[in-house]
């Protein structure tokens, strides 16, 4: 049954839990595998050290949610919304962020190595020492963001909305 309480260390494969609306329930230590969360609500709902695997995040939003020390690989992020969630120490492989809106919330400690974030916007997040090295966010919007301390090595942020947003160290 989609949106069911999970034991530690569970694995879900190809499940649809597209639509669903889940609130404050904790996953932990669960692995999503293939699993198509298109439209899912989440509402102060925690993953902890979750690994999503090919997940399709598309047009879902999450509102004081937390991904914390979770692990993203080729995830599908299309017009999905993230506000006032933590996503700390989570990491970002191979995934798709287009259109993606995150307001506000805690994204320290992030690795988002590479990533693709030129149609994304980031506003008014907390992103100190997230690692977005080799990020190409050209036309991006990263708005009252604190990137203190992130290592924006090799980063292209050549037209990218970067108003009130502290890059110092």
């Amino acid at each position: 049954e989609p949106g069911r309480e999970l034991a530690p260390d569970s694995e879900v494969r190809h499940e649809d839990w597209g639509a669903l609306e889940l609130g404050p329930q904790t996953y932990s230590r669960v692995s999503f595998v293939e699993v198509d969360l298109t439209e899912l609500v989440t509402e102060g709902t925690l993953f902890e050290e979750c690994v999503f695997q090919g997940v399709r995040f598309n047009v879902s939003e999450h509102r004081g949610s937390a991904f914390v020390n979770c692990v993203f690989t080729r995830c599908s992020f299309f017009d999905a919304t993230f506000s006032g969630c933590k996503l700390v120490g989570s990491r970002f492989e191979d995934c798709a962020f287009d259109l993606l809106k995150v307001v506000g919330g805690d994204w320290s400690f992030v690795a988002l190595r590479g990533a693709r974030l030129g149609s994304a916007s980031f506003t008014d997040a907390r992103m100190r020492e997230a690692d977005l090295q080799g990020v190409n966010a050209v036309g991006g919007t990263l708005c009252g963001l604190d990137l203190s301390a992130a290592d924006l090595s090799r980063a292209d942020l050549a037209e990218c909305d970067l108003r009130g947003s502290d890059l110092s160290s």
